[in-house]
């Protein structure tokens, strides 16, 4: 088996601000994997950060040097380790990680790393760990909803990421950069602004013992469609 570093920094607000603190320094060898244009489709319709290809997610992961036989070890800001975890477990490669860079106890490299040997990743998409917005609004009520956005977007309050503020009826709030809250048994379904730190919370409860499932859409695709029902307020 081998192993492969990924470098998943990135800022909401400044889309070189991750590869500039990989040139920076970065754990050796490790490749940059940009949450933006790798880790996501284009944004629109489905969202800021839609889910990418199964074809241009196998391209990134093969030029990152990826194959049956890699574990992948990733670490980042804002949810872009924990995105990379789940993506590979959508398309199908278990062998991953993620670990914090502060306790990163070895040297940092400054630079670019040479291109690795390019893999073989294959991917094999999973079907029982995403849910869409139709399922999702067909079910409200019966699900485990749970918004990992900071309690104020939660609660609705103006913000320059929401464009309509407030949250999806009946979610609870369990924020992305806090310890993990009790959560109710069920179905989970985890969201957050365009399902990139809801991963932190997915990959927590995978931690835990607990699965659920992300939408990837998130409130930026939730939030597009008129007809759907919106909460505001401190809730129960």
């Amino acid at each position: 088996m081998r192993y492969v570093f990924a470098d998943c920094r990135w800022s909401l607000g400044d889309p070189e601000w991750g590869r500039a603190r990989y040139l920076a320094g970065h754990v050796p060898g490790a490749v940059f994997l940009d949450v933006e244009r790798a880790l996501s489709g284009p944004p629109g319709p489905g969202g800021r950060h839609p889910l990418p290809a199964a074809a241009d997610f196998a391209a990134a992961m093969r030029a990152a040097g990826v194959g049956a036989d890699t574990f992948v070890v990733a670490y980042g800001t804002m949810g872009g380790a924990e995105r990379l975890w789940w993506l590979l477990r959508h398309f199908g490669h278990d062998r991953c990680a993620v670990i914090d860079l502060d306790g990163w106890r070895g040297p940092l490299a400054a630079g670019e790393e040479p291109p690795p040997e390019p893999g073989s990743f294959a991917p094999c998409p999973r079907s029982d760990d995403a849910i869409d917005r139709d399922e999702l609004a067909a079910r409200l009520g019966e699900l485990v909803v749970v918004d990992a956005r900071r309690p104020e977007r939660w609660r609705g309050e103006p913000n320059p990421l929401d464009r309509v503020p407030g949250r999806i009826p009946g979610a609870v709030n369990a924020p992305w950069d806090e310890p993990l809250p009790d959560l109710p048994a069920g179905e989970l379904v985890a969201y957050c602004g365009s399902g990139i730190t809801a991963c932190v919370t997915l990959h927590r409860l995978a931690l835990a013992g607990r699965s659920g499932r992300l939408y990837p859409g998130s409130w930026s695709e939730w939030e597009q469609d008129e007809r759907l029902p919106r909460e505001r307020g401190p809730g129960l």
